[in-house]
């Protein structure tokens, strides 16, 4: 005889519901490991907040090779935003820069050259000869433009890096890290945005002859807009990529790995990874009044603090209600006040722990009040201490 299956009871009903919600809400909030990687070292970064969502040896020094052509051009950008050059300037291709081997843009000696021209021969079709035209031209010879790469990395902030040449071919002596190829890359974003654009050109055509951007994912990938390639046999292959969905950008780059499809599908990974599982969101504006604080003896009764810049912060996907923000401002603030004066900080915690912080500042100057200003908050603070109120 057949029996009927047994209803489960309402208890049992809402256990499997509450179970059910337990582990949905677990599954948000873990985000999975990182896709495995075949590099020596790889980093993906968020653009706006700086924030590391992937790292592996970051610090780790390596041949930088092509990819040391990322500092050529900013150096030569910020040549350009200093008025100290121009995109019309002609070069005169010297036999070295003419003789030097590797990926070429095929410039002729003692032919003039523009400035903009050159550029474009580095950044899409990795010329070295015009990474040494553009480094004598700029500073007189490719050892001086060496020198003025390396302190630029150490403005920046790339304490991994070294330069010795312009090109990113061989050299003992040279080396980066996937950390600082990160940094570097977010600056040029940042400085430079209209001579970013030209990272995602698919190819140039110089002297009759056209050639490719080598970043595959400019064709696989329309989020995806720059920046370089780097290859030698120390070196293995290397990609420095950024891309933008949804407003956010990351910066992604790997170092060392096996082959060009390799590098490629590396960076794809670490790109997808980033933006599937995390967002970023801005915080404040630049300027932006956070909070205000009562001021004594001031012709204001309290004056508005706000944060210089903008502030980002990046964190997994659907956890934005696990974010706080506190404001520590000195207890008794006494004008004047001058605008643009750091006074306290703010915090921003994420899931009960401190993330980063921003100095706050005030927005406008609050001059002292008269005399009988200043002696009724004096008294009123006297008071005040006296009997322990702040």
């Amino acid at each position: 005889m057949n029996k009927k299956p047994r209803r489960p009871s309402w208890i049992t009903h809402w256990l499997v519901v509450f179970l059910a919600l337990v582990m949905a809400g677990a599954s948000t909030a873990q985000v999975p490991a990182p896709p495995q990687i075949g590099a020596s070292s790889l980093i993906l970064m968020d653009f706006h907040s700086g924030e590391v969502i992937v790292q592996r040896e970051p610090h780790l020094r390596v041949d930088p090779a092509s990819i040391t052509k990322l500092m050529t051009s900013y150096l030569v950008f910020r040549e350009i935003g200093s008025g100290r050059l121009s995109l019309d300037d002609t070069v005169r291709i010297s036999e070295k820069a003419w003789r030097t081997g590797g990926s070429r843009m095929f410039i002729e000696v003692g032919a003039e050259v523009s400035v903009h021209d050159l550029l474009k021969g580095v950044i899409i079709q990795s010329g070295n000869d015009a990474s040494v035209a553009l480094a004598e031209h700029v500073a007189g010879s490719e050892e001086v433009f060496a020198q003025m790469m390396t302190a630029e990395a150490e403005r920046l902030g790339m304490t991994d890096t070294r330069y010795t040449n312009a090109t990113g071919l061989p050299d003992e002596n040279m080396y980066t890290s996937a950390h600082d190829v990160a940094l570097l890359a977010q600056a040029l974003i940042h400085e430079f945005p209209e001579f970013y654009a030209w990272y995602s050109e698919r190819e140039f055509t110089w002297n009759e002859i056209t050639q490719q951007n080598r970043n595959r994912l400019l064709w696989r990938d329309s989020s995806v807009d720059g920046l370089k390639t780097g290859h030698t046999q120390a070196a293995g292959y290397c990609l420095a990529t950024s891309a933008e969905r949804d407003g956010m950008r990351l910066i992604s780059v790997v170092m060392g790995t096996a082959s060009e499809e390799a590098r490629a599908q590396a960076s794809q990974a670490l790109l997808n990874y980033g933006f599937r599982f995390f967002e970023t969101f801005r915080l404040y504006s630049a300027g932006e009044v956070v909070t205000s604080a009562p001021v004594w003896k001031g012709q204001a009764d309290s004056v508005s603090l706000a944060v210089a810049g903008d502030l980002f912060v990046t964190i997994p996907r659907g956890r934005q209600d696990e974010l706080a923000a506190a404001a520590h401002v000195p207890p008794r603030l006494i004008a004047p006040l001058a605008a643009e004066h750091e006074l306290g900080e703010l915090e921003i915690s994420f899931a009960g722990e401190p993330r980063l912080s921003a100095a706050l500042r005030v927005v406008e100057d609050v001059p002292a009040a008269g005399w009988w200003g200043r002696t009724t908050d004096g008294i009123r603070l006297w008071f005040g201490g006296l009997f322990g109120d702040d």
